[in-house]
């Protein structure tokens, strides 16, 4: 079957590469989501979910920010530099799944107090839930994409999918 590199990344070497690719940012994204929802309907912003909520988006955060940095430099640097795209489709899996660094990291950045340091609780809170949003957009659209089979839109031969 003819796949994205984003797809042949989680097909590859399972189940570990959909564990630390997907499963583990994925499932970290919802605990953030859910904890997030409470927090802002109870307004609670010293409880056990707002502390539940800081540490796992500043370890998600962290540890996101590596698998940027792999990927970047194991697989989308060496794929672009060979000129080995599936097509455009290929293309926007792979750069959503990798915009994720934005609000991943953002939320670590918030919780360490290292970004809008001067910011209200609410301000922070407004800020943090837009980041929790931005990530599931883009982790979508991500999926989305990288589940298309890329010859409907490209035609390409000889597609592999390592990655």
């Amino acid at each position: 079957m003819n796949m994205t590199h984003y797809m042949g990344l989680l097909a590859d070497n399972q189940p570990w590469n959909l564990i630390i690719f997907m499963a583990i940012p994925v499932i970290c994204a919802e605990t953030i989501a859910v904890t997030e929802l409470a927090i802002l309907f109870t307004r609670n912003l010293n409880g056990k979910l707002r502390l539940v909520n800081k540490i796992t988006s500043i370890f998600v955060g962290l540890y996101f920010t590596g698998i940027f940095f792999y990927l970047l430099f194991n697989a989308v640097i060496p794929i672009t530099q060979a000129g080995e795209w599936h097509g455009w489709i290929d293309v926007v899996a792979v750069g959503f799944y990798l915009l994720g660094i934005v609000p991943l990291l953002g939320m670590a950045l918030l919780d360490l107090n290292i970004i809008y340091r001067n910011k209200s609780q609410e301000g922070k809170l407004k800020v943090h839930a837009f980041f929790v949003g931005l990530f599931l957009v883009l982790a979508h659209v991500a999926m989305i994409a990288g589940m298309v089979d890329p010859t409907i839109v490209t035609e390409m031969p000889n597609m592999g999918h390592n990655m």
